[in-house]
């Protein structure tokens, strides 16, 4: 049985995924996913500071925003980083391709450091 957190963290990601993919339209969203449509600027300016040697636009469309939903919940305070980097891991386990998780992984590992969240 999943919890009910790991159940919002996969229907943001299936909504901000489908609002990428319409191309940003305004769209009343859950709250998880309406933060991360209200910072998605910065968020995306924290990913590609981060994400050493990708440009944005070359990560994937789940990758980038399972990254979203991550460094947004980095970026609150909670949950633990170590929670909120394993939870996206998992989404990039179901969603992504076999080199997602350890990238996700990887990029939000060195985003929790560079926050003092690790």
């Amino acid at each position: 049985m999943l919890r009910a957190e790991t159940k919002a963290r996969a229907r943001a990601l299936q909504i901000l995924y489908a609002w990428e993919m319409q191309g940003y339209p305004s769209i009343e969203a859950p709250a998880l996913a309406r933060g991360v449509m209200e910072q998605r600027a910065r968020l995306d300016a924290e990913i590609a500071a981060t994400a050493d040697h990708w440009r944005l636009e070359r990560i994937g469309t789940v990758e980038r925003n399972i990254l979203r939903i991550g460094v947004h919940e980095l970026l609150a305070g909670d949950p633990p980083a170590p929670v909120v980097i394993d939870e996206a891991v998992r989404l990039a386990r179901w969603f992504a391709g076999a080199k997602a998780p350890a990238f996700v992984n990887g990029v939000l590992d060195a985003m929790a450091r560079r926050l003092g969240r690790l």
